[in-house]
């Protein structure tokens, strides 16, 4: 399991510097614009192809490091124990689901785009929209890894009787919270 945790903290890591380039080629794009009245489809359309990649690809990275959105009124204060179980019991019945709802429901969809070698409507846009689209299952494989530490790792926290490492944490403490 700690070499999945491995590959998901790279690929986290990897992605985290996409957010520069994409700063980077939205100013050139604004430059190129307000400065030079020029367009630069092809230019924005990379930002925003590295924009979706931010998101799907560190989605493992962002469940590894508790990032993810929670509704926090109750779950503070739970016993570690609670958590562990809140946490085994929402990746198994909510998490893996949904992922391979997305799975199912975007599969066809992504061949799809393969098959005909989907590419941007826009004049000077790129001709890899089917690449952008095979973000979905990246995502799903990026939460599928960690979904799987996660529920390794609170299941035997839950059953094997170790309760002290919640997640990333201490001392009952989600990903590192002091």
């Amino acid at each position: 399991m700690n070499q999945l945790e491995k590959i998901t903290e790279l690929i986290g890591r990897g992605v985290s510097w996409c957010t520069l380039f994409i700063v980077l080629m939205t100013l050139a794009v604004v430059i190129l614009r307000y400065a030079f009245n020029t367009g630069a489809t092809a230019l924005q359309e990379s930002a925003l192809y590295l924009h979706g990649a931010v998101f799907t690809l560190a989605a493992g990275y962002t469940l590894k490091h508790d990032g993810h959105v929670r509704v926090d009124i109750f779950y503070r204060n739970f016993s570690v124990r609670t958590r562990h179980w809140v946490d085994f019991l929402g990746t198994l019945f909510l998490l893996l689901p949904v992922c391979l709802f997305i799975l199912y429901s975007s599969f066809d969809y992504v061949l799809a785009s393969w098959r005909v070698g989907e590419s941007s409507v826009e004049a000077g846009g790129l001709a890899y929209v089917y690449l952008q689209k095979s973000l979905l299952l990246l995502l799903v494989v990026s939460l599928l890894l960690q979904g799987t530490v996660e529920l390794v790792r609170h299941g035997l926290a839950l059953f094997k009787g170790g309760d002290s490492d919640l997640a990333n944490g201490k001392d009952g403490k989600r990903g590192g919270e002091q």
